[in-house]
């Protein structure tokens, strides 16, 4: 398990350390393989769990080529909470999506990789949609102390997508869950809009209601995107 591990996390850097040796290059940039955003929130609710207190700013920079994409993403908020994942992944023509993801707390020490205070969480996913259905899947694949995953975590979702919202069901176990027992943890109802700004310029807009059974939490987060 640790070896299999080590093997993503070599993935995942090898890539991050592709984009960050890249020569800048003068190209038209409408054509550019990168791409920077940043989602505002209310506050974080991942997978039926809120992480933090407070407004969350989420950036993300991500290189894309074909139906290959590879990036950072994170989440940070007033109070301290900070998050920074580095992911990558690959969408088939038919709506099946494989990647990887690295999650990493800033503040602990990047290069421990020990299953008492490693400060990684590596995650193998699956994700399938097909018109308005969603599946995914995903297992975490070590165990890591200071980013509290127990190993062979697992997490479940599927989702329906209407004409004005969509509803969705998850279910996990390990840190997903109260116990580490397998539960459902994340049923929600989501919406979104857009709202037009000038005639060139418009703002994403979504909101979700969020019910964790498990931990008999319910929440609500608004957020736009940049």
């Amino acid at each position: 398990m640790k070896s299999l591990s080590v093997l993503v996390f070599a993935f995942l850097m090898l890539f991050n350390y592709s984009l960050s040796s890249l020569k800048a290059q003068e190209v038209d940039t409408t054509a550019s393989p990168f791409s920077v955003g940043a989602d505002v929130y209310s506050n974080y609710v991942w997978r039926g769990t809120k992480f933090g207190t407070g407004p969350a700013i989420q950036p993300s920079v991500k290189f894309t080529k074909g139906s290959l994409a590879i990036g950072v993403w994170g989440s940070f908020d007033a109070a301290g909470y900070s998050e920074a994942d580095l992911f990558a992944s690959y969408a088939f023509d038919f709506g099946l999506t494989l990647g990887a993801t690295d999650y990493y707390y800033p503040g602990l020490e990047y290069f421990d990789y020990s299953d008492t205070s490693g400060s990684h969480a590596f995650e193998i996913n699956a994700g399938y949609v097909f018109k308005g259905l969603s599946l995914s899947a995903n297992y975490i694949l070590n165990k890591a102390g200071g980013a509290a995953s127990a190993g062979s975590d697992k997490y479940f979702e599927i989702g329906y997508s209407f004409t004005n919202f969509k509803i969705f069901a998850g279910a996990g176990d390990g840190w997903h869950t109260s116990d580490g027992e397998f539960a459902f943890c994340n049923l929600g109802l989501g919406t979104s809009k857009t709202i037009k700004v000038t005639d060139s310029f418009s703002i994403p807009v979504n909101g979700s209601v969020i019910f964790n059974p498990d931990k008999e939490q319910l929440f609500l987060t608004v957020g736009f995107s940049l």
